[in-house]
C-alpha cells in the first residue's frame, strides 16, 4: 500500500479516509502533512528500505517505531523533515507513530502499522573470534565467519562495527565468500588494556536474492597487555616484551631446513609476523603432514606427545617444550620446523601467552604466507585494505 498522508490537527475530530489519506473535517492549509512508508496495512515491505516517515508544511517533532514494544533505531534529518529508520528484521510486524508541527504550532499525529517480507534464506552469523570476554593479545583479528555465502559483501560491511576504548585505524578483509576478517593497521596493533565491541547489525540487510539478515550480533573482548615476542633463528634465542620491556629470554632449536617440496624447504621454520592461535597440553606431533608413517622411521616418520605447545601457524609450527633438544637450543638448528624451547621456559610461555600475540621470527630463508594461521600482518597494508569491499580503512574510536 502508498504511504499513509494525515491532514489534522489535534483540535479536529471524525474525518474520512480516502485511498489510504485521512483528511480533517475542515481542511487546513496550516497544518503539516506526514507521510509514512511503507503505508499502513503493508504485509510484504522490504526490510532493506527501512521506514521513512516525511512532514510537509512543518517538521517532526517525533517519530517512533517499535518492534514488539522496543523501539527501533533511525537518524532524524537535520531539517527535522524526514526521519529514516536502519533496516528491519525480515518477516516482523511494525508499529509507527509520528507526530509534526507546522510554523504556526499546529499539530498533525499519524498512526501506521505494517509487516515485513519473510526471509526465504537468512544470513547468521556462525562464529566469531576472539571468544566472549576473552582477553586476547595486541595483534588479535576480528575473525567473522557466516552460515553461507555472501553475494552482497558491501551491504553486509557496511553495518560491520569495530570500537575500541582506545582508538585504532583497521580495514576489512574478506578471506573468502563466507568469512571476512578486522585487523589493524601494519605496525600499530592494537593499544594494549582496553575494550572492544564487535557489532553486526545485519537484520533487515539484504546479502544477496531472497538473502536477508535476521538478527543482530555483538561481541565484547579485551586487549591485555603488550606481548611482543622476537625470535632469530640465527642467534637461535627467543626474547619476550611485556609492555615494551624484556620480561624472559630463552635459547632455542629452530627448523634444520633439509626437506624440500615443490621448491619449498618445509623443515624451515617461516620468518614473518606469526601470532599465537593457541595452546595444546599435550600436543600430539606425528610425521603425517608430510605424508609419512610415523611408524617409518627410515624416511623420517615421528609421533610425539609435546607439552605446553603454543601454536603460531596452520603449517604445524609451534614454540613448544622439548626436553630431548635441549642440547642444541641457543647452538643448532634440529626441529622439523617449531621452536624448540627448554621445558621450563616453554611452560612459561604456555601460562602467559594470550592467543593474538604478535611472534616476529627472522633469519629464515623461508618466507611466512599471509593465510598461514593468522599471520594477515604478513600483507602489505594497501593490499589488505583492497581486500575489503568497501576498499577502506576504519577508525575504531
Amino acid at each position: 500500500m502508498a504511504g499513509v498522508v494525515l491532514l489534522l490537527t489535534t483540535a479536529c475530530s471524525g474525518g474520512e479516509k480516502e485511498d489510504g489519506v485521512t483528511v480533517g473535517e475542515k481542511a487546513d492549509a496550516g497544518v503539516p502533512q506526514v507521510t509514512i512508508n511503507p503505508g499502513d496495512g503493508n504485509k510484504k515491505a522490504e526490510p532493506e528500505d527501512g521506514v521513512v516517515v516525511t512532514a510537509a508544511g512543518g517538521t517532526l517533532e517525533q517519530v517512533t517505531v517499535t518492534l514488539k514494544g522496543k523501539p527501533v533505531d533511525g537518524e532524524m534529518a537535520a531539517d527535522k523533515a524526514s526521519w529514516k529508520s536502519r533496516t528491519l528484521r525480515p518477516g516482523s510486524k511494525y508499529q509507527v507513530t509520528a507526530v509534526a508541527r507546522s510554523p504556526q504550532g499546529k499539530t498533525a499525529t499519524v498512526n501506521a502499522a505494517f509487516a515485513t517480507l519473510k526471509a526465504a534464506k537468512e544470513l547468521d552469523i556462525l562464529d566469531v573470534t576472539p571468544a566472549k570476554n576473552e582477553k586476547v593479545g595486541v595483534g588479535m583479528p576480528i575473525q567473522v565467519v557466516f552460515n553461507r555465502p555472501v553475494d552482497d559483501k558491501k551491504a553486509v560491511e557496511r553495518v560491520l562495527d569495530v570500537k575500541s576504548t582506545k582508538p585504532a585505524t583497521g580495514a576489512w578483509n574478506w578471506a573468502n565468500d563466507t568469512t571476512v576478517i578486522f585487523r589493524t593497521k601494519n605496525g600499530e596493533y592494537w593499544q594494549p588494556n582496553q575494550n572492544v565491541t564487535f557489532s553486526a547489525k545485519l537484520s533487515g540487510v539484504r546479502a544477496g536474492k531472497k538473502t536477508y539478515g535476521v538478527d543482530d550480533f555483538t561481541r565484547k573482548f579485551r586487549i591485555g597487555d603488550s606481548h611482543i615476542v622476537t625470535i632469530s633463528t640465527k642467534k637461535k634465542r627467543a626474547v619476550v616484551k611485556r609492555n615494551g620491556k624484556t620480561v624472559r629470554t630463552w635459547p632455542v632449536s629452530t627448523g634444520k631446513g633439509g626437506r624440500v617440496v615443490n621448491g619449498v624447504d618445509t623443515y624451515l621454520t617461516t620468518s614473518g609476523i606469526h601470532l599465537t592461535m593457541g595452546k595444546e597440553n599435550p600436543a600430539i606431533m606425528t610425521s603425517e603432514w608430510m605424508g609419512v608413517d610415523p611408524k617409518d622411521k627410515k624416511n623420517g616418520g615421528y609421533r610425539e606427545v609435546i607439552p605446553h605447545a603454543v601454536r603460531i601457524s596452520n603449517s604445524g609450527e609451534y614454540i613448544h617444550s622439548m626436553a630431548a633438544t635441549v642440547w642444541a637450543q641457543g647452538r643448532q638448528n634440529v626441529s622439523h620446523g617449531c621452536v624448540n624451547s627448554p621445558p621450563k621456559d616453554a611452560q612459561w610461555f604456555y601460562n602467559w601467552s594470550y592467543r593474538g600475540d604478535p611472534v616476529i621470527i627472522t633469519g629464515s630463508k623461508r618466507g611466512l604466507d599471509p593465510w598461514n594461521g593468522w599471520s594477515y600482518y604478513q600483507m602489505s597494508w594497501s593490499k589488505w585494505v583492497k581486500g575489503g569491499a568497501l576498499d577502506r580503512p576504519v577508525t575504531t574510536g
